[in-house]
């Protein structure tokens, strides 16, 4: 038996994916999360051992919360799921442990092959994965990926809309904290204003636009 989490805050998508693994007999989705924080909360209760994460979604998007689920469950097979695949977001997926990569566009043709895979504790790489990673080995770091998961979290969170107090109660942190990411992610990604910020995280798929 393959106990499986999806998490998308698309419904349609989430249906999709369910409507193939339900062709798999021993195949069971043990949790359907449409946010981050939920798929955390769900994995570790349900202990998946394939978690299927997209990685745009609301309040913790899909690249921390692989990072939050393998300090709990270490033993758990990621696979980011993304209607994008540039090199950063590729890349930063690997680095934050995901074992997979795959854009939604080839789920019919390869998502099941790709659990079965991640299901078997091997990692599974298209030939756009292997690119994006000989690019890591041989090009110099991005902005983007010299931000902390933290960091990450307040700008995906300040590009949704939410106020810092807001920010600040999700992440169970000070507002001052709050403050001091925005100011260091705006140093490290060059940008001068609340608004600058926001458009390159935009314009580089840190969030969804």
């Amino acid at each position: 038996m393959i106990r499986i989490l999806l998490a998308d805050d698309h419904e349609i998508v989430r249906r999709g994916v369910r409507s193939l693994i339900e062709t798999r007999g021993g195949w069971e989705i043990c949790g359907e999360a449409a946010n981050g924080v939920e798929a955390v909360e769900l994995a570790v209760k349900e202990k998946p051992d394939v978690a299927v994460l997209d990685y745009f979604m609301p309040e913790l998007n899909g690249l921390d919360a692989t990072k939050q689920l393998l300090v709990k469950l270490p033993k758990l097979q990621a696979l980011i799921f993304s209607e994008h695949d540039g090199e950063t977001l590729i890349r930063d997926a690997l680095q934050a442990g995901a074992r997979g990569f795959l854009l939604k566009r080839d789920a019919e043709d390869q998502l099941l092959d790709a659990i079965s895979t991640l299901a078997l504790s091997r990692p599974y790489f298209t030939a756009r994965v292997s690119e994006a990673m000989l690019s890591a080995f041989t090009g110099q770091s991005e902005p983007a990926s010299k931000l902390t998961p933290r960091e990450r979290e307040t700008v995906q969170l300040i590009a949704e809309g939410l106020s810092n107090k807001r920010i600040a109660w999700q992440m169970q942190v000070s507002v001052k904290t709050i403050e001091t990411h925005r100011a260091t992610a705006m140093r490290k990604l060059g940008t001068r204003s609340v608004a600058e910020l926001v458009r390159y995280a935009v314009r580089n798929k840190l969030v969804d636009a």
